[in-house]
């Protein structure tokens, strides 16, 4: 766990994702990134310095009509001290039965994001922070890349203007099998997603494509960081901060 919070923390500093007063809303979706994040930034707000709040927001999308079975995610949040939300949605019957999606993902996720977000609100929240890692950077950029032709990826941190809410990420530097290393120390409570297509996305096969570079060209997926931030690419330079 030191390892992610000393990446989270350099990640919050690099791009100055916290600020004193915020109330943040973690976005839990039961998966280990959203897990350790919750865990991870509740640890942080005892000795980094500033002075914020932490929420718990899952959406449950009832996924196959039903819902999440989220009660040891609630323990895990009430263990930590920090306020959880469970949101009912009908994101699956609107994306899988009414509109009969053949590629869902985009429309799960915008529906999804649109109501955490209004949630995060609610709560008097003025950021959500969501669960990306550094794997998940490499792969959206290559996504981008292969399937849109453009250099882009998610930004370190977004303000909607619309919604009067900034989203971070501040697991952009810890890579997937460090996450995966702390939720089984830790033996969070992690939930199998239940979502239809779950390990039969683009996603998936973008990520096997980049393991394979990075065992055939050692330093592959960092070097494509590398160059993000070297280009400022949506924002991924990091800034000059006195160390602390």
């Amino acid at each position: 766990m030191k390892k992610i919070l000393g990446k989270m923390r350099r990640a919050i500093d690099d791009y100055n994702l916290i600020e004193k007063g915020d109330r943040i809303a973690v976005g839990v979706s039961g998966g280990k990134d959203s897990l350790v994040l919750l865990k991870g930034l509740s640890m942080l707000k005892k000795f980094i310095g500033i002075d914020f709040d932490v929420f718990a927001i899952t959406l449950d999308p009832h996924f196959n009509n039903q819902p999440m079975e989220l009660s040891r995610v609630g323990e895990f949040c009430e263990n930590l001290g920090v306020t959880y939300k469970i949101v009912h949605s009908e994101v699956y019957k609107i994306v899988f039965e009414i509109r009969k999606e053949k590629n869902p993902c985009a429309l799960c996720a915008n529906l999804r994001r649109g109501a955490l977000h209004v949630a995060a609100k609610d709560l008097g929240c003025n950021k959500m922070a969501l669960g990306h890692n550094y794997n998940d950077v490499i792969e959206t950029f290559i996504m981008n890349l292969f399937n849109e032709g453009r250099l882009g990826c998610f930004a370190p941190k977004t303000y909607l203007d619309r919604r009067d809410i900034t989203l971070i990420r501040p697991l952009v530097l810890c890579e997937e099998n460090e996450i995966i290393s702390v939720a089984q120390r830790y033996n969070l409570p992690v939930l199998k997603s239940p979502c239809p297509v779950d390990g039969h996305t683009n996603r998936e096969t973008t990520k096997n494509f980049i393991k394979q570079f990075d065992r055939e060209q050692q330093g592959f997926s960092q070097k494509i960081f590398t160059a993000m931030k070297n280009a400022d690419l949506n924002g991924w330079k990091p800034r000059e901060t006195p160390k602390r």
